[in-house]
């Protein structure tokens, strides 16, 4: 879990997802109570708003690898609403052009392991 946090390639699962959601928003929040509270300073407030940066674009990638379970691209995360959709939808089963299933369902790749797989 959380092994390439800045990246925008691959898949992750609803629970990876569901956690960096959650993380966010107390970062956010967080954020945006101390900003308030901050706002007679503006140097304070561009400062902290420049440490949020990197978190939302945390939380773009991994917005964009759960599209990609979801066999679709990462503009998708865009559509209002769509995030309560990866965050409940399942994945696709197997290998689709963004790598295999996180979960293992369905990683088929080899030869060998399909006829392994269809004499059991």
């Amino acid at each position: 879990m959380f092994k390439k946090l800045f990246s925008f390639d691959g898949r992750i699962r609803r629970t990876e997802y569901g956690i960096s959601l959650i993380i966010y928003y107390v970062i956010a929040i967080t954020f945006q109570i101390t900003v308030s509270e901050e706002i007679t300073n503006q140097n304070v407030a561009s400062l902290i708003f420049l440490f949020f940066i990197p978190f939302v674009w945390i939380m773009l990638a991994q917005g964009a690898k759960r599209c990609h379970d979801r066999g679709n691209s990462g503009w998708y995360q865009l559509i209002p609403f769509y995030m309560l959709w990866m965050l409940f939808a399942d994945s696709e089963i197997g290998r689709n052009q963004y790598g295999l299933n996180p979960k293992g369902i369905g990683n088929i790749d080899d030869i060998d392991e399909i006829g392994e797989h269809l004499s059991k």
